[in-house]
């Protein structure tokens, strides 16, 4: 089931949750949706396609370590000059994301302002934020 709400407002903030199955044949959909939002922050085209490959790119990792029939709980946070976008996944027991040395997150943090994950042995998520770049 893909389920799109739009919550309760953070301190000024536009957020959006974003509910698909954990199967890469949904990927599509959480990367159209960083689009728009980006596009919304008036980010620059290059700057949309960064974010677009960063949470393609995360959801890739979350998606190698969730539990069947899992689903990937995406939300996004709109600011005046930034996005947040948080991806959660259930995960098998013992799941471990790729340490911060790996090719996986050199990617992340070069195409984001910054990245973080936490795996707990029951969800990880991985947070990612993209401030606008004022020209």
């Amino acid at each position: 089931m893909t389920q799109l709400t739009e919550t309760e407002p953070d301190v000024g903030d536009d957020v959006v949750l974003l509910t698909v199955p954990a199967d890469g044949g949904y990927l599509g959909v959480l990367r159209t949706a960083t689009a728009g939002l980006a596009a919304r922050l008036h980010f620059a085209l290059d700057e949309i396609e960064d974010l677009r490959i960063a949470v393609d790119e995360a959801c890739a990792m979350l998606l190698a370590i969730a539990t069947r029939n899992a689903e990937l709980e995406c939300r996004f946070a709109v600011t005046d000059d930034a996005l947040t976008v948080e991806v959660t996944v259930a995960t098998v027991r013992g799941a471990r994301l790729p340490s911060e040395s790996s090719f996986a997150w050199k990617v992340l943090t070069a195409l984001t302002t910054s990245a973080a994950a936490e795996a707990n042995g029951r969800h990880a998520t991985i947070r990612l934020l993209t401030r606008r770049t004022e020209f």
